[in-house]
């Protein structure tokens, strides 16, 4: 143990200190972290429609044709979620193409 402690502190590294944490730490991702958080209801719904798509089964709501695309199957799973009243942050601007 001493020994690897020696070679680190040549080295200049840490054995203890991860390159990934504090990398992270630097960007401000560990505390106070801006990821959105999702509710129990919003996973069970998104995990339902991400099943339904692979089995070819989701269909979109207006057109009612058959949803191909994992963002869209996500999309539909979070609305549904928000319908229900699940934790479910709020939807972002519409995205120009």
């Amino acid at each position: 143990m001493e020994e690897m402690q020696r070679r680190a502190s040549a080295d200049g590294h840490s054995p203890c200190t991860s390159n990934a944490s504090s990398t992270r730490a630097a960007r401000g991702l560990l505390e106070g972290s801006t990821w959105p958080s999702y509710g129990k209801k919003a996973s069970q719904k998104v995990e339902r429609a991400m099943h339904e798509r692979k089995r070819g089964t989701l269909r979109s709501g207006r057109s009612g044709k058959k949803v191909t695309s994992r963002k869209q199957a996500i999309a539909i799973g979070l609305s549904e979620a928000r319908r229900a009243g699940g934790k479910v942050p709020r939807k972002r601007g519409g995205r120009k193409k």
